[in-house]
C-alpha cells in the first residue's frame, strides 16, 4: 500500500507559507463564491424567477440539475488537468470565470440562456472547489489540528459569508421592488465577487506548487474507501434539495421576506461558526464517523420544518442544517489528508468532486418533479432527509485505512 500520511506530517510535505491565515481568507473568499453564490444564492432567487418567468418546480429544479451537470463536466475536466496545471493556476481561472457567469447570468431570461450559464458555473466553479480543499492541506503541513480547521473554515466560513450576504440582501430587494428585480440579485452577487478576486488570486500564487502528473495511480483504493464515497452520495442527493427550495416552501407557506432573509442570515451565521464546532471531530477521526454524524444532522435539519411545524421550527432546522451542511466536504479532504499520501490529495479531491457531481444531478429536478407531483414542495424535503439519513448509515461503517490494509 502507498506511504499513508501521519498526524504529525511527514517530510515531504511543503513548507509552510508565509501569513497563512491571510492565505486561508483568500481561499475561503473563493468557495464564498464557487458555493455561496454560484450555487445556493440561487434558491433565494428561485421564488421570483419561477413566479416571473412562470415555471414549475421541476423547471425551476431543473436549473440546479443543469449546474450539477456543469460540475461533472468540470470535476472530471479537474481531474484531467490536475497532472499538467497547478492547482493554483486552475483555482485562479475558475475563480475569474465563475464571476463572469454570475454577472452573465442575469442579461437573459429565456430557459436555454439560463441553462447554459448555470452549467457554465458549475464548470468553472468545480475547478475552483475541487482545488481550493487541496490548497488549504498545504497551508500547515504537519499540524494536524490546525490543518483540521484550516479545512474547515474553507468550507464553513465560506458558504456561510456567501449565504448570510445574500439572506440578507436578496429576499428584502424582491421585496421592495418586486419579482422582476430577479436580475439585479445576480448583478449583486456578481459584483461582490468581482471585490473577492484580488485576495483570492494572491491567495492562490502563494500556495503555488508544480502539478502532480500520475496522482491518480497508486494512492486510492477504492474498495477501502467505497463507504465513504457512499455516504458523499447521499451528501450530495439529498443537501441540494433544502438550499434550492427552501425559500420556494416557506414562500408557499406565505412567509414574509424578512422571516426568509433572517433564516439565510441564520443558516450563515451557523456556516461561519460550524468550523469550531466540528474541528475536534474532523481531527481525531481518520474513520466515517465524522462524515456520519454530520449527514444525521442535515437530515435532521431538512426535516424539521415539516415535522415539528411550529413558528420557530424553521430557524432551528437553520441553525442545525448551518452547522452541518458545509462540514460535509471538510470531511472528506480531512478524510483524505489522514489517510492518503500527499503526492494522491489532488486526485483523490478531484474523484469525490466527480462522485459528488454526478450524485447532486439527481437532487433538485427530481425534488421539484416530486413537490409538482404532491402539490407541496416540502415532500421533497422529506425525501431528501431519508436519502441522507441512509448515507450515514453507510458511511459510519467507514474505517480508518490503516485498519484495513496495514501493508
Amino acid at each position: 500500500m502507498a506511504e499513508i500520511l501521519q498526524p504529525d506530517g511527514n517530510p515531504s510535505l511543503p513548507r509552510p507559507v508565509t501569513r497563512p491565515w491571510l492565505a486561508l481568507l483568500g481561499l475561503t473568499l473563493g468557495v464564498t463564491v464557487t458555493n455561496g453564490f454560484a450555487r445556493f444564492a440561487y434558491g433565494l432567487i428561485l421564488p421570483a424567477m419561477k413566479t416571473e418567468l412562470d415555471w414549475t418546480y421541476a423547471q425551476a429544479g431543473w436549473l440546479n440539475t443543469a449546474n450539477a451537470i456543469g460540475y461533472i463536466i468540470g470535476a472530471v475536466l479537474t481531474l484531467l488537468l490536475i497532472g499538467r496545471i497547478a492547482p493554483a493556476r486552475l483555482f485562479g481561472f475558475g475563480m475569474v470565470t465563475t464571476t463572469l457567469t454570475l454577472l452573465a447570468t442575469g442579461y437573459e431570461a429565456t430557459m436555454g440562456w439560463q441553462t447554459f450559464w448555470r452549467i457554465a458555473a458549475g464548470v468553472f466553479g468545480a475547478m475552483s472547489f475541487s482545488t481550493a480543499g487541496v490548497l488549504t492541506a498545504r497551508l500547515f503541513p504537519g499540524d494536524a489540528r490546525r490543518n483540521a480547521l484550516a479545512i474547515a473554515i474553507l468550507f464553513g466560513a465560506g458558504g456561510g459569508i456567501g449565504i448570510m450576504l445574500a439572506g440578507a440582501s436578496l429576499p428584502l430587494m424582491i421585496e421592495l421592488w418586486g419579482t422582476g428585480s430577479w436580475r439585479y440579485g445576480w448583478y449583486i452577487i456578481g459584483v461582490i465577487s468581482v471585490a473577492c478576486l484580488p485576495l483570492s488570486l494572491w491567495a492562490a500564487a502563494r500556495l503555488s506548487v508544480p502539478a502532480q502528473r500520475n496522482t491518480a495511480a497508486g494512492g486510492i483504493k477504492l474498495h477501502l474507501i467505497w463507504r465513504e464515497l457512499a455516504g458523499y452520495v447521499g451528501f450530495a442527493m439529498g443537501y441540494i434539495v433544502y438550499l434550492t427550495f427552501l425559500s420556494a416552501w416557506m414562500t408557499d407557506q406565505q412567509a414574509p421576506a424578512l422571516l426568509i432573509s433572517a433564516v439565510w442570515i441564520i443558516m450563515g451565521v451557523a456556516l461561519i461558526a460550524s468550523p469550531f464546532v466540528w474541528r475536534g471531530v474532523l481531527a481525531r477521526h481518520a474513520s466515517g464517523k465524522p462524515l456520519a454524524m454530520i449527514l444525521t444532522g442535515i437530515a435532521i435539519g431538512s426535516a424539521l420544518p415539516l415535522v415539528l411545524p411550529a413558528g420557530g421550527a424553521v430557524v432551528i432546522s437553520a441553525v442545525v442544517f448551518g452547522l452541518c451542511v458545509f462540514m460535509a466536504p471538510g470531511a472528506i479532504t480531512s478524510f483524505i489528508r489522514q489517510n492518503l499520501p500527499a503526492e494522491s490529495w489532488a486526485a483523490a479531491m478531484s474523484l469525490f468532486t466527480v462522485v459528488f457531481a454526478i450524485a447532486q444531478t439527481a437532487g433538485p429536478f427530481a425534488a421539484g418533479a416530486l413537490g409538482d407531483l404532491t402539490g407541496n414542495i416540502g415532500s421533497s424535503l422529506l425525501a431528501a432527509a431519508a436519502i441522507l439519513l441512509t448515507g450515514a448509515a453507510v458511511v459510519a461503517f467507514q474505517k480508518p485505512l490503516l485498519q484495513q490494509d496495514p501493508s
